[in-house]
């Protein structure tokens, strides 16, 4: 279980770190909030077809997230070289983050049960996260449906 409450839409959401592609360790640190909204979007596995699909939207928009004032990053349970990979392949312009011990997944409450073809297991529950300048969680998706999510999440943060 999470050692905290997962975040609450209206509410400041708790400092969080994690292992990132580009060689820093990535930091949600409120006292050095920089002015900027973050996206934090979950997907459940590197190089596969709707994870690619997903992460290309938010690489194709990421110069209109920056112009918004937002950074991306993008959140899985796959391990710091697989990001690399992933990263490497399609050249996103933004972090992907290892979250290989589910600490972030659990927190954002986003490892859940899911069943495929009869069979349950534990795995990524698809979810975006929009978290203004203040540290304040302004709006979640959870179950994102692919197509046209990143636009959806852009239009939001413009909305800010």
């Amino acid at each position: 279980m999470p050692a905290t409450a997962p975040p609450t839409v209206g509410k400041k959401v708790a400092d969080f770190s994690a292992a990132a592609t580009g060689g820093a360790p990535f930091r949600l640190k409120l006292a050095l909030q920089t002015g900027r909204a973050l996206v934090v979007y979950f997907y459940p596995k590197d190089m596969t077809s709707g994870c690619t699909t997903e992460s290309i939207a938010f690489s194709e928009l990421h110069a209109a997230f920056r112009k918004a004032g937002a950074e991306v990053v993008g959140v899985s349970p796959d391990s710091l070289a697989s990001h690399e990979k992933f990263k490497t392949k399609h050249s996103f312009p933004f972090e992907l983050l290892a979250d290989e011990d589910k600490t972030l997944c659990q927190r954002f409450a986003v490892w859940k049960e899911k069943s495929m073809y009869g069979k349950k297991y534990m795995g990524v529950e698809r979810s975006t996260f929009l978290i203004d300048a203040d540290g304040v969680l302004r709006q979640e998706w959870r179950k994102v449906k692919v197509d046209g999510h990143a636009a959806l999440v852009l239009a939001a943060v413009k909305a800010l």
